[in-house]
């Protein structure tokens, strides 16, 4: 059974996170090409390219959206412009502004770019006019007036001799080229009827491409500033560039020396053509023949369109941005998809592990596609099949082969390559009436998936054995349908035996069937207990039982023999989303619509960890297979990868708590030695307050408690001093522990200047809760003080039995604290032992007063009988006494009154210290 605890999770940790870095706007990569810069609302991400993770990030303090940037060409600095008219120069490596300065347009800067030395900076803004600035002198040094429309284009010639600027606008379409040395626009160039989207220019500067959204290319001679060819391209043009021409790219085409450049627009796919004769060489084939570009996707909606186009020469790649937000790079000549990055995953709405040892995810999104990533590089493979948006997923055993279903009614199975890691679509299937939103696999092997829809049946679909055949795929047919439930059906589970089948609907119940009969699922029956819908079911791995959870907040364990609940598991606020095992079936994962992933114990029915690292709803919620890491996809469009940390975190603390042993056995150790400074530091380090205070004591309970006290307070850091501070705010409030706090205090208040202590962490906070508290303990010191004078007055006007009444106590009352009294008398207990020199016993007054006890009048005996000190006296002959330096022989016979008298006149003022002997029985019972 102890095993078993200990093999219980106790925590998770973020391993890793996909999280957008892209939603729209400008994209640019860097001249070394290992960074790309993307807008992402305020903010500029950089992403670096080798291992798909953001680097750096630059935000605008005033958390407006930025609306253009740009990258200089040396790849040092960074402008970005804002709502707020604001341009801000960056040292994007550090994230810091380095300059912010008013952008002079009277409306947001649409687009920007810097010239090849990196020296201006070229802003087009939506208010018409261009603004060129020197950022090195930091001065705007050009305004160019008479564009119409909002400037979303602007392009130095790459020859900065020229001294030239291309710009083009969204109302004229037409591309105008300034001449900076006159500020003038020299020249239009006109051949387009709709938006300019790029320009490219060719190796040597003499030739330039421009593409626009009429679906034509036109080829400029730069020195003659016309038009060479316009090449018509049928459809939307978004960016162009030219192939380089030292490089042998016969493979896409290209059999000429001729200058040949490449589209991209609204098909989503990349074209070759040559300049000179305007004609295609080569069109990229789409990514899969299961789906088609139709008319009205080429007029803009396709979500394979590409909105931009850029070449890295250095790698001989060309990157694309989809209008999905996915970043795209090619390999040249081949054009080969080499690496694919996803910019916004939009809603999650289901994740699964796959791939050997779990080495990617494959993930359904709010598209009609599916995205597999790479955990290691972040780099994901666009799967293209579906139609309508992916509901759901669900994967084999194995791994590698996987199902998923959606609102085209339909469901596709794929296979992943072992080696490769490639992704094909292998079978697919289609006979639901309504969209399919759940789908189980089975457990032992690949031999059958079943669907649930929202025509609220279910399918049974039965797997072909081999599933190897290249370009080959399988047709699948429904072996058995039934009538589920009168509702949707929200999720289905598959029993490890494959013997069994589980669905939860919206009809707030949970049925069980039976898959053992031939062409028939047959109902076991019904788990009612819900009261609202119900979103998840799972098998336990071990024990037959089956988990759900449900719309009204909770999770519930049933048995599988009577439909029984056995548990039901409180803790979300909101709809419980999914529900998994893990731990071998002791443990239970939830999801749910508040954003968070609780971890349940099932036999203590306790919350063992809540896991908070999502900002909406957690729809996907899948555990490896090795059972040490989690996948957890949310609506806030971030895919989190968990990792369990439970034997980290108790190695972690069994070093901790051995570090602590053997500092306390240190620091008993230089309590023992008197090594006070050591000890107190040591303590400190510990961060116990008991512990700091327990060396304190020690320190005053020595000799020199004060000097020793200031010499070791006085010698610790600042960092020491700083919470020796907040200790002694904390002891002062407690009676006990005040007198030591108040002793640092005045160690710390001596000995420091004020600007000193202000400057420690907390001071004032600290300094002004002493106060009160300080108060407070005066305030319990003066009324003790004023207890004991009236406790001492009230002594001193007590009138001894037999002394006169006459006398005048007033006059002769003894000031003198009761502590510093010196005690009635002491009687000699020799005489009980057998002294026979009885007439020596002396009534001796001494003045130590930690020998005596001031308190006490008359000794008890501890053998037969109490004997009182008048029968002692009677005994003897008489008594010397020795007060204020005289000696005063009373008998038993004299007379007190007398010997008052007597006593009075020599020494008034002591007349209370003096007492005969005589009366002494009269004063035990009075103090008693």
């Amino acid at each position: 059974m102890a095993n078993t605890i200990l093999k219980f999770k106790t925590n998770y940790d973020v391993y890793s996170k996909i999280e957008p870095f892209y939603k729209g706007g400008k994209v640019q990569i860097s001249n070394d090409e290992k960074y790309i810069f993307a807008t992402c609302g305020s903010r500029v991400n950089v992403l670096e390219i080798s291992s798909g993770k953001i680097v750096h990030s630059v935000e605008h303090d005033d958390q407006e959206d930025i609306t253009s940037f740009t990258l200089s060409c040396d790849d040092e600095m960074l402008v970005t412009a804002s709502r707020a008219l604001l341009l801000k120069q960056w040292d994007w490596r550090n994230a810091t502004c380095t300059r912010s300065w008013k952008a002079v347009h009277t409306i947001p800067v649409a687009s920007m770019t810097f010239d090849p030395t990196s020296t201006l900076l070229a802003t087009g803004g939506c208010d018409g006019t261009i603004k060129i600035w020197d950022v090195v002198k930091q001065y705007c040094t050009h305004n160019l007036k008479g564009s119409s429309g909002v400037v979303h284009l602007v392009e130095f010639h790459p020859d900065i001799n020229k001294l030239q600027l291309f710009s083009s606008s969204s109302s004229d379409c037409d591309i105008r080229l300034w001449d900076l040395r006159s500020s003038q626009c020299v020249c239009m160039l006109q051949s387009h009827y709709s938006a300019v989207t790029a320009l490219s220019f060719s190796p040597d500067g003499g030739i330039m491409v421009s593409s626009g959204r009429d679906r034509i290319c036109t080829v400029w001679d730069l020195e003659t500033n016309e038009a060479k060819r316009t090449v018509p391209v049928y459809e939307t043009v978004e960016g162009v560039v030219f192939l380089p021409g030292n490089a042998d790219f016969s493979q896409i085409g290209v059999k000429s020396k001729d200058l040949h450049f490449i589209t991209a627009g609204s098909k989503g796919v990349l074209s070759v053509w040559e300049a000179s004769t305007a004609r295609c060489v080569y069109t990229q084939t789409l990514p899969s023949n299961l789906s088609h570009v139709s008319k009205e996707e080429e007029e803009g909606d396709n979500p394979r369109s590409l909105k931009y186009l850029f070449h890295l020469p250095t790698s001989s790649r060309l990157a694309t941005v989809t209008a999905e937000h996915n970043i795209i790079f090619y390999q040249l000549p081949a054009l080969t998809t080499q690496q694919q990055f996803v910019g916004y995953n939009d809603e999650v709405l289901d994740v699964k592990f796959l791939g050997k040892g779990d080495s990617h995810i494959v993930v359904a999104t709010n598209s009609c596609h599916l995205k597999v990533f790479e955990l290691l590089t972040n780099s994901c493979q666009i799967l293209y099949g579906h139609t309508d948006t992916v509901l759901t997923l669900d994967v084999f055993k194995k791994g590698s082969i996987f199902a998923s279903s959606a609102k085209d009614r339909s469901l596709l199975v794929w296979q992943m390559d072992s080696n490769s890691g490639q992704v094909r679509c292998v079978a697919q299937g289609s006979s639901h009436t309504n969209a399919v939103g759940s789908i189980a696999c089975s457990r032992m092997k690949a031999s059958f998936v079943v669907t649930g829809s929202q025509d609220c049946t279910l399918k049974v679909w039965d797997i072909p054995a081999d599933l190897s055949t290249a370009g080959h795929i399988h047709h699948l047919t429904a072996r058995a349908t039934e009538k589920a439930h009168d509702k949707d059906v929200n999720s289905i589970a598959v029993s490890p035996n494959d013997k069994l089948l589980a669905s939860g609907s919206q009809d707030r119940t949970a049925k069980l069937w039976s898959l053992t009969g031939e062409g028939t699922v047959g109902l076991l029956g019904v788990f009612r207990g819900h009261r609202r819908s119900v979103w998840a079911v799972c098998f336990s791995p071990i024990d037959q039982v089956l988990a759900t959870s449900s719309a009204d907040g909770t999770t519930k364990l049933w048995t599988l023999q009577d439909f029984s609940c056995l548990k039901t598991f409180e803790g979300h606020d909101a709809s419980v989303l999914k529900v998994i095992f893990v731990s071998r079936g002791t443990q239970l994962l939830t999801s749910g619509s508040d954003g968070l992933v609780k971890l349940w114990t099932i036999k203590t029915n306790e919350c063992v960890k809540t896991l908070d690292a999502h900002q909406d709803k957690v729809w996907g919620l899948h555990a490896s297979r090795q059972d040490d890491k989690m996948v957890t996809g949310s609506a806030d469009s971030n895919i989190t990868v968990w990792v369990d940390v439970t034997e980290v975190e108790l190695a972690e603390e069994q070093a901790k708590q051995e570090d602590q042993i053997l500092k306390q056995q240190e620091l008993s150790n230089l309590l023992h030695e008197k090594k006070y400074l050591k000890a107190l530091g040591l303590a400190i380090s510990l961060d116990q307050p008991h512990t700091v205070l327990t060396v304190i004591k020690a320190i005053r309970q020595g000799e020199d408690r004060l000097e020793l006290l200031e010499k070791t307070v006085l010698k610790l850091r600042v960092d020491q001093k700083e919470s020796l501070l907040r200790y002694c705010a904390v002891w002062n409030t407690n009676a006990r522990n005040c007198l030591d706090a108040q002793a640092v205090l005045q160690v710390l208040l001596t000995h420091l200047p004020p600007e000193e202590l202000l400057q420690y962490q907390g001071a004032r906070t600290h300094l002004e809760s002493l106060i009160p508290y300080t108060e407070r303990h005066m305030q319990r010191i003066d009324r003790l003080l004023q207890a004991s004078m009236f406790l001492n007055y009230m002594w001193q006007k007590m009138r001894v039995a037999g002394a006169p009444s006459g006398m005048d106590q007033d006059k002769e009352m003894d000031t003198t604290p009761l502590g510093q009294t010196q005690p009635f008398f002491v009687i000699d207990k020799e005489k009980r032992k057998g002294d026979s020199n009885e007439k020596e016993d002396v009534i001796d007054v001494s003045d130590d007063e930690e020998d005596e006890d001031p308190d006490c009048i008359v000794e008890e005996g501890e053998d037969d009988d109490e004997v009182s000190a008048t029968e002692k006296a009677s005994k003897s002959n008489g008594v010397n006494s020795k007060t204020n330096g005289g000696l005063h022989s009373v008998s038993e016979e004299s007379s007190e009154e007398e010997g008052l008298e007597e006593e009075e006149d020599q020494t008034p003022v002591k007349t209370m210290k003096n007492i005969p002997v005589s009366s002494a029985r009269q004063s035990q019972s009075l103090a008693s």
